[in-house]
């Protein structure tokens, strides 16, 4: 919350910085982390399957192209059902959405470990990405209702940084599991893992009906002022947007919508791939021990948790975005485009994997503070539905893309250097198709020049 007294915005001059910091303290203690952990089981139900997939595969006989193919339909499941959710979500409310999504994946987490053929898991992964659809897009539209653009950067950051806590505790906690509760009620390994793992979002989405409200102005535990305070702070902002871009054409005819969502698939190529495949690129290092392989992928994990952080707090410091995602992509990228040199290094493999893991969950995170930012109030929720639509087609493509490669080739190194390229690629769009300008913090940083200009000027006349 350091730095709110520095960023109170224009027009709430009868509201002290001391209410605004106190208010919006207790919005983020209530809401930030309910979310953060709904996320965090999010993305532990999700990637499970990377460790189920290096027992699961002997048992189905799934080869690495099925695996990729599997995964991918996931993503199929998630996209056809995207926008629908989102814009549903505008109907019923978020509360209503999240509990149905949350409740479903868990269930159906739970029956993935009835899977018993390369088809039920085809179909089962693709029920499990229907489920899904709409929860990170519902939660991004979801913050623009209570946070203002100074706050948003930060707290997306710790909504976003549950899906590191997630890696980093998914590959030790799944090879637990499956090292120790190996046969418990008959079941295998992996499909202990799916049982274990899915009961808690079902249990947290029946609570989600219990724990959220819709808009500030149903919250029982905000006070009339409080109220009053978020209502004005977002108020505020939503007037430096200029012309409304509010309608279904004006969405999808607004080619920098299109080129945002470009961005973001070279950043999801690099972190869904990371995700899916670091397990078996970890064994290409010659890491062997299963427990080994899950300790090891923490590593990027944790790396990204310390630079997502320092990377938002500076870019919300500064009010900069595009700058600081285009140069953690690169180094994203430049770290890709080594691990084949030093492929027989396992040290240097594992450095450079870290690293490079790191910058790309950073630079999703930061990537989540550019489209609230662009798109006016009325236009967010079916704009950022159709950027993490755009996005999410690299999560089809990618890990069947990987696992070809991979079954063709022998080695999953190409792939790495192709999602490198994406990389380069997406920073340069960025940086030239989203104008600074264009951005509601820079326009109030404009405002607030401009301000603190008359107010210079006020007092210049005054002495004279």
């Amino acid at each position: 919350m350091n730095g709110i007294k520095e960023s109170i915005p224009i027009g709430l001059d009868s509201i002290s910085a001391e209410e605004q910091n106190a208010t919006f303290k207790k919005v983020i203690f209530r809401i930030v982390p309910f979310i953060f952990l709904a996320y965090l089981l999010n993305i532990v139900d999700r990637i499970n399957i990377s460790f189920a997939k290096l027992r699961m595969s002997e048992d189905l006989l799934l080869s690495d192209a099925a695996y990729g193919i599997g995964t991918s339909l996931f993503f199929i499941g998630y996209l056809i059902f995207e926008i629908p959710s989102n814009m549903y979500l505008k109907r019923v409310g978020t509360r209503a959405t999240l509990t149905r999504i949350m409740v479903l994946w868990g269930i159906l987490t739970i029956l993935m470990s009835t899977v018993e053929s390369t088809t039920s898991f085809y179909v089962f992964r693709f029920l499990i990405g229907v489920a899904e659809a709409g929860f990170v897009p519902g939660v991004i539209l979801y913050l623009t209702y209570w946070f203002p653009s100074f706050l948003r950067g930060r707290v997306t950051s710790i909504f976003l940084m549950a899906g590191l806590i997630a890696g980093i505790i998914n590959g030790p906690l799944a090879t637990w599991i499956m090292a120790t509760f190996d046969g418990w009620l008959g079941l295998r390994d992996w499909q202990v893992l799916f049982v274990i793992e899915g009961i808690p979002a079902v249990l947290l989405g029946v609570f989600t009906w219990f724990w959220l409200v819709d808009k500030p102005e149903q919250a029982k535990w905000l006070t009339a002022r409080e109220k009053r305070i978020v209502r004005l702070s977002l108020e505020n902002e939503n007037q430096t947007t200029g012309q409304e871009r509010s309608s279904f054409k004006q969405v999808f005819l607004d080619p920098r919508v299109h080129l945002i969502g470009i961005v973001f698939l070279c950043i999801y190529s690099a972190t869904n791939t990371i995700t899916y495949w670091m397990p078996t690129l970890i064994q290409e290092f010659g890491v062997k021990d299963i427990r080994h392989i899950g300790l090891t992928s923490s590593l990027p994990f944790i790396c990204a948790l310390i630079s997502m952080y320092l990377l938002c707090r500076s870019s919300d410091k500064h009010l900069e975005r595009r700058w600081h995602l285009a140069l953690t992509m690169a180094v994203g990228a430049i770290s890709f485009m080594l691990l084949g040199l030093v492929q027989h290094d396992l040290i240097l493999s594992v450095v450079l994997l870290t690293i490079g893991g790191g910058a790309c969950f950073s630079a999703a995170t930061l990537f989540w503070t550019i489209p609230p930012a662009y798109l006016s109030v009325s236009a967010a929720a079916l704009g950022i539905a159709w950027i993490n639509v755009l996005g999410s087609l690299a999560a089809v493509v990618s890990p069947a893309l990987v696992g070809t490669i991979k079954t063709q080739t022998g080695s999953i190194y190409f792939a790495f250097s192709i999602i490198g390229a994406l990389l380069i690629f997406g920073g340069i769009t960025i940086l030239l198709a989203m104008p600074k300008r264009l951005l509601k913090e820079q326009k109030m940083k404009v405002n607030l020049q401009q301000d603190e200009s008359n107010s210079l000027l006020v007092s210049a006349e005054n002495q004279k």
